[in-house]
């Protein structure tokens, strides 16, 4: 999830707390954006999960068709249940493997996605009117807040590293803008 930032295409000002942001640049456009992506720490990949069900599955009702091959007839009932069961927790698993946020800051706005399952949302905020705070106390979730719009942020980031966060988006907020990111690109060039 981390990421460093040189400071000399970030602006004035002391570099962000966390350095959690990375820079991009749009293919088309060339605007430069900060983004940041909290992320699920998935170890499995959705293939990865398919092959350890189909596994775990073979494995499971073939020892339970050597029971009924024997004569022990109930315990082939049981692995179908036991193999139904994982089917149905893996299956939320993946489902929720992807869940998290993006967040960029752009010359006009703040684009926050939120992808919780199969629902993706969306929200721009004007980053000069946007507030970060947490949503309870030190360590809960973030909340953004501007416009008369809300949206809670920060589920899939560890709680002590919520707060550097939050330190970093109001920096950036506050002190980033692309016009003097890209001066300062030049000034380092020349």
């Amino acid at each position: 999830m981390a990421a460093s930032i040189p400071t000399r295409l970030i602006g004035t000002g002391a570099p962000p707390p966390s350095r959690i942001a990375r820079e991009l640049s749009h293919p088309v456009s060339g605007e430069r954006t900060l983004q940041w992506r909290l992320r699920r720490n998935c170890s499995l990949t959705p293939r990865q999960l398919l092959i350890t069900y189909l596994v775990l599955s073979a494995l499971s009702l073939g020892i339970a068709g050597a029971f009924w091959f024997v004569g022990a007839t109930l315990v082939l009932p049981f692995a179908g249940a036991e193999v139904a069961a994982l089917g149905v927790a893996l299956l939320y698993y993946a489902r929720h493997a992807a869940d998290g946020e993006e967040l960029r800051l752009g010359r006009h706005a703040l684009t926050v996605v939120a992808t919780q399952g199969s629902r993706t949302e969306s929200f721009d905020f004007q980053p000069e009117w946007v507030r970060v705070e947490p949503e309870h106390g030190d360590g809960s979730l973030l909340e953004l807040s501007g416009q008369g719009r809300r949206v809670v942020i920060g589920r899939s980031v560890r709680p002590e590293v919520r707060r550097q966060l939050a330190d970093e988006l109001r920096w950036a907020l506050r002190r980033w803008h692309p016009d003097v990111a890209r001066a300062d690109v030049a000034n380092a060039v020349a």
